[in-house]
């Protein structure tokens, strides 16, 4: 188990399918739940466009009240990048570990498939720092239960920062334009500043057709969406005009051409500029 305290409702069940058996084709994995996903996409691509002090420079240590610091990784996948952010903004080398580090920074980290929270789990380094459930974030009644239950070990009603990295298209296309509106909607009123990943619209096609080259059904709302185009842009204003979020700064595009963007809640308080 990677996490010191278990979530009632978060475990992983027995029946689970194994993974040998799963259909390894990106087009089979109309959530983006692919199976190796940091293969094709490695942690290092993000990570040389994060300052390793941003959570420093954003939560300035003030007081042991104020640690640690609270993180949400939604869409962790198998959690190949949730270790890495989370090493990247403690400044840990390969193979170190700190009973410390825990103090300073915590993630809860979900994913859809139980298979990937399962391997996430096993192979985590920092069983104490990193917590891996399985969720649907999208089932309102389960994501208020489990999200609130790891809030309360540390007397908190939301999470210091939200990371949600390219998962904006696989809740688009699985719920449509109200659906990422209402995705977006959450996330901004759980977290004080949020960190977005959006896939553009080209991925949108591509994802499209590996399913139909399948002969899988097709995504359901595909066709109908409305919200199209400049995808980066379609998403600052949404956080910016409905939601009450502020874009902090764009950390640049990586190899992919996928933008990593900073937003903070308005009501949050400054409590330090990012350079």
């Amino acid at each position: 188990m990677a996490a010191s305290t278990k979530l009632p409702g978060a475990g992983v069940k027995e029946a689970a399918a194994e993974e040998e058996p799963r259909i390894l084709e990106p087009g089979a994995a109309p959530y983006g739940n692919f199976p190796h996903y940091s293969r094709f996409h490695p942690p290092e691509q993000r990570l040389r466009l994060l300052p390793p002090e941003l959570l420093r420079w954003l939560f300035p240590p003030q007081s042991p009240e104020t640690r640690p610091i609270l993180g949400l990784d939604v869409g962790c996948n198998s959690g190949d990048l949730s270790v890495a952010l989370y090493k990247h903004f403690l400044s840990l080398r390969d193979g170190e570990t700190c009973s410390e580090a825990s103090r300073e920074l915590r993630l809860l980290c979900c994913d859809i498939d139980p298979v990937l929270v399962e391997r996430a789990e096993k192979e985590c380094p920092f069983p104490d720092a990193l917590t891996f459930i399985t969720l649907d974030f999208m089932s309102q009644g389960t994501r208020k239960v489990l999200l609130s239950s790891f809030l309360r070990q540390f007397g908190r009603s939301d999470f210091d920062i939200g990371f949600c990295m390219s998962i904006t298209m696989w809740i688009h296309l699985n719920h449509g334009d109200h659906g990422l509106w209402e995705f977006l909607a959450q996330l901004s009123s759980l977290c004080r500043y949020l960190l977005v990943e959006p896939q553009p619209w080209k991925c949108y096609r591509s994802a499209a057709r590996r399913l139909r080259k399948l002969g899988l059904h097709d995504f359901d709302h595909f066709h109908s969406l409305t919200i199209r185009g400049d995808m980066a842009s379609q998403i600052v204003q949404i956080l910016t005009r409905d939601h009450g979020m502020e874009l902090v700064c764009c950390f640049g595009n990586t190899s992919w051409d996928r933008s990593l963007l900073l937003f903070r809640a308005k009501q949050a308080i400054e409590t330090h500029p990012v350079p």
